[in-house]
């Protein structure tokens, strides 16, 4: 998830997964923007709102040019002041910088993500090398380091509050990290590593999502998809219609390597082609295929952290974050795979006795686990997907489930409303009040998956909060739920459900937020931190009075058979092995391409992932990483790149802040009170761990996150 410094745009504009935008900043001079763009002013539309009615594709690039004309004359304006350095004429300054850009920027990465088109793709590639190179005018600008560094060196004296103080730290290690000490020789160069860098992660990007809608699966039968639903049979009949493929039958590619179909196909050969399809992306040859670009990006970052004094990416990257380094992220992901793996092992020798019984005569592959893991499940709990998928309406899953329990631990509401634009008829809009009725945030709801739509689900901020700036949130979520065919109820996975509680979690860090200054903003926190609010708002998803609420037929309404919940509860931790085997293979293959030095990039994209997993212990044939290299956008679009290990440290604060909220009575207004006003409010305006130290009173233990994934015993 990316986190761009909060005066300036990140180097690239392209939007990564689940990626946390830039904030949206108050009024400030157009500089030479025709005043008939909608970017020259602030919106005034409730909390700066963006006019998506107004947005033309035409309006972003003079509006990116002008807004980083602007923020030099204001950076200029900083470092050449006569004044001696002080925190308000060099801090707060740069956080009144580049609004104009700010606006832009954050409304352009954030559709070019939901709702992209050539034109966009087109900006992006443009873009992205000059806003590198913008970034890289401001934080190697001398005389303003200079600045930076006279303040941050007398920061004890100054009677700073923590905030503040935290502030001023802040950017001092940014403007090191973005090479501030180095020569005028080597900032020339790490300028245009920086450059062709930003421009590759955009390149591989758009690569990602075009490879995915050309590989998509075209079948000739309904027959050859039997097992789907009717209502998907039908939706990939209507998708071939929209390709020209009359009579045919399309069914577009997720962005994971398991694809969800896989869980309902009764056909084999169906499962075999889509796997096939899946896998071979980004590598098989053709316009978009991303192995030399990966390679050419490994060697350019780990030749970035060699020349800022780094032994590899990976140390240069780890180093804001709370694991602080390699060596901790690789004994986090050893530590795991292991019983993870044997768990896997244990998973698939249940699943083969299913197909002998069943006279399949073929070891299990990954195309058949999903398929499978139904019948198991069904065998071991008495159910199975489909019966849930009744019980599991998308209206429902929102409304009495996700607001539900935000309202229940945290007092806040929602009402929904027709009168602001979006940018695509299915994006739904929601005021959100506090509990003492004052109006908190702006929600925007994006949830059914589109062709020119990034894969995967994310928040981000169109709005972030600030105090300073005056600023109150406007926070989006994003899922990708396949639609369903008109007249049809979009019935949800159990996945795609805690998907949609786990973005919510990102929406409350966001709509919480409540600093001075933006940089600390929402959640504007370190990557591997980022993701422990969501993960812990997944909790709610299966708490009984929760689950009760929401899960109700979409038909009749009655509530989920007691029974039912009971085995959806009792299986929560069936397919863990899977679940938590495929990702740390990706978390694991992401720290061995950016734990390598420059002379040590390979010349083979597949062979070194291969022996890669091989040598963590990863390479269980049945479960695939998550993510293979070549469509691996955590990795190299530029939001994840070292940091995909997150999502696990992350749950590792989560599980144990689980713990908590069940000693504490589980649900309750005063233990969500108490998380907001310690953690979630906070954003990034301090260290993260003590933030999370000061919520809980320690450090958080290991033991619940595996007893959260069933790790216990191996």
């Amino acid at each position: 998830m990316t986190r761009p410094t909060s005066f300036i745009v990140a180097a690239s504009v392209t939007l990564a997964y689940a990626a946390i935008a830039a904030p949206v900043a108050t009024a400030a001079p157009a500089a030479t923007l025709d005043a008939s763009n909608p970017f020259a002013k602030v919106s005034t539309l409730p909390f700066h709102y963006p006019a998506f009615d107004k947005i033309r594709n035409e309006h972003f690039k003079p509006a990116f040019e002008a807004g980083m004309r602007a923020q030099l004359r204001e950076i200029d304006a900083i470092a050449a002041n006569r004044a001696a350095p002080t925190f308000e004429n060099t801090f707060i300054a740069l956080e009144r910088s580049g609004q104009l850009l700010a606006r832009v920027s954050t409304t352009f990465s954030n559709l070019q993500g939901a709702n992209t088109n050539d034109a966009l793709d087109e900006i992006d590639r443009e873009m992205s090398p000059k806003l590198a190179a913008h970034h890289d005018a401001i934080f190697m600008n001398d005389k303003l380091w200079q600045r930076v560094k006279a303040v941050y060196d007398k920061r004890d004296t100054l009677k700073l509050d923590a905030e503040s103080k935290h502030l001023v730290e802040r950017y001092h290690r940014d403007f090191v990290r973005a090479g501030a000490n180095l020569s005028a020789a080597d900032k020339a160069k790490l300028k245009a590593y920086n450059g062709e860098i930003a421009s590759l992660q955009s390149n591989f990007t758009q690569n990602v999502l075009k490879e995915a809608n050309a590989s998509a699966l075209v079948v000739d039968s309904r027959a050859e998809l039997a097992g789907l639903p009717d209502a998907e049979i039908d939706a990939a009949a209507l998708e071939a219609k929209k390709r020209g493929l009359d009579g045919k039958y399309v069914i577009a590619l997720a962005n994971t390597t398991i694809q969800p179909p896989m869980a309902s196909m009764t056909r084999r050969a169906t499962r075999e082609k889509l796997l096939a399809a899946s896998l071979a992306r980004g590598s098989h040859g053709g316009e978009f295929d991303s192995r030399a670009l990966v390679l050419r990006l490994v060697k350019l970052r780990a030749d970035k952290a060699a020349l800022l004094g780094y032994p590899t990416f990976a140390a240069y990257s780890l180093e804001e974050e709370t694991a602080k380094t390699p060596e901790a992220v690789n004994k986090l992901l050893g530590d795991v795979i292991k019983p993870a793996e044997a768990n896997a092992r244990g998973e698939a020798a249940e699943i083969q006795k299913v197909i002998d019984a069943e006279k399949g005569g073929f070891q299990v592959g990954p195309q058949d686990w999903a398929y499978y893991t139904d019948k198991v499940r069904a065998a071991k709990y008495a159910f199975d997907e489909s019966q849930l998928k009744p019980y599991f309406e998308l209206n429902n899953v929102v409304l009495k489930g996700v607001f539900y329990a935000a309202n229940k631990e945290y007092g806040i509401s929602f009402k929904e409303r027709h009168d602001l634009p979006v940018y695509d008829p299915d994006v739904r809009v929601f005021d959100v009040f506090d509990a003492d009725g004052k109006q908190l945030a702006i929600f925007l709801m994006d949830y059914y998956a589109r062709p020119n739509k990034q894969g995967g689900a994310w928040m981000n901020e169109y709005v972030t909060q600030s105090s300073l700036l005056g600023n109150h949130p406007v926070v989006a979520n994003h899922l990708n739920i396949p639609k369903p065919a008109a007249g049809q109820p979009t019935l949800l996975t159990f996945d795609e459900v805690t998907t949609a509680f786990h973005e919510f979690g990102h929406a409350l860090h966001g709509m919480f937020s409540n600093v001075k200054y933006p940089t600390f903003g929402g959640a504007n926190t370190s990557r591997d931190f980022v993701e422990y609010p969501s993960q812990l708002n997944e909790m709610w998803a299966t708490w009984p009075e929760v689950l009760a609420n929401y899960a109700r037929h979409y038909q009749t309404g009655a509530p989920m058979p007691k029974d039912l919940l009971d085995k959806v509860t009792a299986a929560k931790k069936f397919n863990m092995g899977f679940i938590t085997t495929e990702y740390t293979a990706a978390a694991i293959l992401d720290q061995r391409w950016h734990q390598l030095a420059p002379n040590q990039v390979p010349a083979d994209v597949v062979t070194f992932e291969a022996q890669a997993l091989k040598d963590a212990g990863a390479d269980f044939a049945p479960v695939p990483p998550r993510y293979r290299t070549t469509y691996f956008s955590h990795a190299f679009s530029g939001g994840y790149s070292a940091g995909y290990y997150a999502y696990l440290w992350s749950e590792k604060l989560a599980a144990d802040t689980t713990e908590w909220f069940k000693e504490n009575g589980g649900l309750l207004r005063k233990n969500g009170d108490y998380f907001r006003k310690t953690l979630l409010s906070r954003g990034g305006s301090a260290d993260e761990l003590d933030l999370f130290r000061n919520f809980r009173g320690r450090d958080a233990k290991i033991e619940p996150l595996l007893e959260r994934r069933g790790l216990t015993g191996n």
